[in-house]
């Protein structure tokens, strides 16, 4: 990943949202100019103040302009989506084994189409969690190196991690008897893959200090640990990467509890919850984020509210698959700090950060008259300040402060207001519920413009989507076909697996 860029120059707003205020306001700034110097935000002002000796710098932005903190995808996995490689629609256990015959684009181009969407929709940093290391060692960083050369390309900040498996790929009760029950070719085939070569929990620990050593002095990349889930990681595992977070300082983003599956396998293998579990290990932390968490149970929300961690709300996802959704609100209620992912797509498979702003906010509305409900101001931090803490940004981004890198959307309120709204509707409620792509302007990183108009602007957008398009129409080669044969082939088996969980 090159040297990251840096740029200075005056945006002029008409009103800035800061961010949110301690308790749950927005806390705005009208008729101000933002003077961006060497990537960071150095002044909030009026413009008159600005101009003198400054009149070299560029300005963007005007009356019309609402600028906002850039948008964070806590939890990504890859681009080209289920959906677009013809995977249907299923439980999560049944929907992940199709996974392995999906057809590959590279590393570059997958990388680059998801960062055509997010950035065209506002978001400035993802957290990258990698599905999973394949081959040896030797592989495994060739292809984090070409992903954060994609993010590099794009301009993105970002914070990595691979998922991390040593147990329970295929059922919650072991593998050995998910394949043994397999016809032979496929048992051969899975047996092949099931793990990554020469993969240990020494070999994924020494992985991620090489990676964090290599990217030290790129300031858009921080390298994070990604335990996949309780069940797919052993005890020694989460130790070891709980030890080598906190020694590297490093985020950890873990699922847990997606499915109400996995809030059983806990229950009977420790004879607790996830979070109890997790919490006995000493794993928790303020630098634990947990992904989904939809099956949360007992004093589950007390224990995260006490020991600081994030939870990772991803709306869609939850919804799309029938995995069940978060309660935003008691987490919140509790004390503990959430944030939004889009995971592998959003409601609409892409990955449009406002349009699940959206969809994150209309989930927790309650049908009671009086009950604690999830506000506009709220949703925009969980999508902005509480997403960069999640990567490891947290001094770094995720609001308009001077001080901060300068991460920042502008849109256009008369297309937010189009063809009229009010002027006590409050620009909180027009930038999360009539925000569309179409109404985003321009978009910084560091400073560096990095969508103009609303179309990325570091690399050819249309050239990726063509040679996307060129290279799924090929035909299926043997090996492809050989995946896709094999995984048919396996799938009774893997049913067959679950069906006591049904």
């Amino acid at each position: 990943m090159t040297e990251a860029k840096t740029g200075s120059c005056i945006i002029e707003a008409g009103i800035a949202f800061v961010g949110a205020r301690p308790d749950g306001s927005a806390e705005l700034r009208h008729d101000v100019a933002i003077r961006v110097h060497e990537g960071v935000i150095a002044q909030i002002g009026p413009l008159r103040g600005m101009i003198d000796g400054n009149e070299h710098l560029p300005r963007f932005g005007g009356k019309d302009t609402v600028a906002m903190p850039g948008l964070v995808n806590s939890h990504h996995h890859f681009g080209v989506t289920p959906l677009m490689a013809g995977i249907p629609f299923e439980p999560l256990e049944f929907w992940l084994p199709h996974f392995r015959a999906m057809r590959s684009v590279g590393p570059r181009l997958d990388t680059l189409y998801s960062a055509i969407e997010m950035l065209e929709s506002g978001t400035t940093g993802v957290h990258h969690i990698a599905s999973g290391l394949t081959g040896g060692s030797d592989n495994w960083e060739a292809n984090a190196d070409a992903v954060l050369a994609a993010y590099g390309e794009a301009g993105m900040r970002v914070g990595y991690s691979a998922m991390l498996r040593d147990q329970n790929i295929l059922s919650y009760d072991g593998d050995q008897a998910v394949l043994d029950a397999m016809p032979e070719d496929a048992r051969a085939w899975f047996e092949a893959r099931l793990h990554p070569k020469g993969g240990s929990v020494r070999a994924y620990a020494d992985f991620h200090r090489s990676l964090k050593r290599r990217y030290a002095d790129n300031k858009r990349v921080r390298i994070n640990y990604a335990p996949a889930n309780l069940h797919w990681c052993s005890d020694d595992l989460l130790e070891t990467i709980g030890a080598e977070a906190r020694a590297n300082e490093a985020q950890i983003h873990m699922h847990l509890v997606e499915t109400k599956r996995q809030a059983v396998y806990a229950r009977e293998r420790f004879g607790c919850s996830a979070v109890r579990h997790l919490d006995d290990l000493g794993l928790l932390g303020a630098h634990v984020t947990l992904g989904h968490c939809n099956w949360l149970e007992g004093d589950d929300l007390s224990i995260l509210g006490h020991c600081g961690c994030t939870v990772c709300h991803n709306a869609s996802s939850g919804q799309r698959l029938g995995s069940g959704r978060a309660d935003v609100a008691a987490l919140s209620g509790h004390g503990v700090r959430v944030a939004l992912g889009i995971d592998q797509s959003n409601i609409a498979d892409d990955r449009d950060m406002l349009l699940e702003m959206k969809l994150a906010w209309a989930l927790h509305r309650g049908t009671d008259l009086f009950t604690s409900r999830v506000e506009a101001p709220e949703v925009l931090r969980q999508a902005t300040e509480n997403g960069a803490r999640s990567l490891g940004y947290g001094s770094v981004a995720g609001r308009l402060d001077c001080g901060l890198q300068a991460d920042i959307v502008l849109l256009s309120r008369s297309k937010l207001e189009r063809p009229y709204c009010d002027p006590a509707t409050s620009i909180v409620d027009l930038i999360l519920h009539r925000s569309r792509k179409d109404a985003i302007q321009h978009v910084f990183v560091d400073g560096n413009m990095v969508v103009r108009d609303g179309r990325v602007t570091l690399f050819d957008r249309d050239a990726v989507l063509e040679d996307i398009r060129l290279r799924l129409s090929q035909p299926w080669t043997t090996v492809e076909t050989e995946a896709r044969e094999m995984v048919h082939a396996a799938l009774p088996a893997i049913r067959k697996a679950h069906e006591r969980f049904s």
